[in-house]
């Protein structure tokens, strides 16, 4: 297998963070990015630990065209080339009802989890079509296709994200270049710890689940891997829910 130059979203921690090390495991080089640059650099030192080719970390807030285009073209400098991209950097926003919402708190949720994925698209697209070559994972939610109370914004939000894959991947496809997502459920992340709050509220959703309990974050990065990878070259436009069977039931 060919070393690939990947760049992960919101690498720092989870999903991400878990992400990123499993492409560093396979040996790739891995471009991490978030907004704490200590943490970016130590996470980019251990990614080299783990096994990365290389590995590197850019600051960039993703709500920003600017700071995206800095990572993309900073990525195209040092390594030449942009294999896989994996958008995650995300929020849960402000979780509250309907009538409690203002449109500040509107803007803060959708400018990381809607505009950051289409920036962060906009910036990859541009050099993947160029090269012929490419693929996108975009993270969104199982709550990217169901409704949930009290969590509209970040349920929009993750539905707008799978609008977008299905988009993107279609003007994609004429360049070779695939575009998919994930939608995880409840994983045992910091963001499962401070949605579902105490304790027993974290055990009370785990109880919803088929399977009895949380995923876990190298779950999602397994399944980030095959869709970026060299067995998924027919698979674009497509949502893959990781959820212990919450959707089924």
């Amino acid at each position: 297998m060919s070393t690939s130059v990947v760049i992960v979203t919101g690498a720092l921690t989870g999903i991400g963070e878990a992400t990123a090390t499993a492409f560093a495991k396979r040996g790739d080089i891995v471009v991490v990015s978030g907004r704490h640059d200590d943490i970016g650099e130590q996470l980019a030192r251990d990614l080299k630990n783990a096994g990365a080719a290389d590995s590197l970390f850019v600051r960039a807030d993703v709500r920003f065209d600017s700071e995206v285009a800095t990572l993309i073209d900073t990525t195209i400098q040092c390594f030449h080339r942009l294999d896989v991209a994996v958008n995650n950097a995300g929020t849960e926003g402000q979780l509250a009802p309907i009538v409690r919402l203002t449109a500040t708190q509107y803007a803060e949720t959708f400018g990381t989890n809607v505009l950051g994925t289409l920036l962060s698209m906009k910036h990859e697209l541009r050099v993947m079509q160029r090269q012929g070559s490419g693929a996108i994972v975009n993270v969104s939610s199982t709550y990217g296709d169901k409704g949930f109370p009290n969590s509209v914004l970040y349920v929009a939000s993750k539905h707008a994200v799978i609008g977008m894959t299905r988009t993107a991947a279609l003007e994609a496809a004429p360049f070779g270049v695939r575009v998919n997502a994930v939608g995880p459920g409840y994983i045992d992340t910091a963001m499962f710890a401070r949605v579902a709050g105490s304790p027993d509220n974290q055990d009370a959703a785990t109880r919803t689940i088929p399977q009895g309990r949380a995923g876990r974050p190298a779950e999602v990065a397994d399944a980030i891997l095959f869709m970026a990878g060299d067995r998924a070259t027919y698979l674009t436009g497509q949502t893959l829910f990781l959820d212990g069977g919450i959707k089924a039931s």
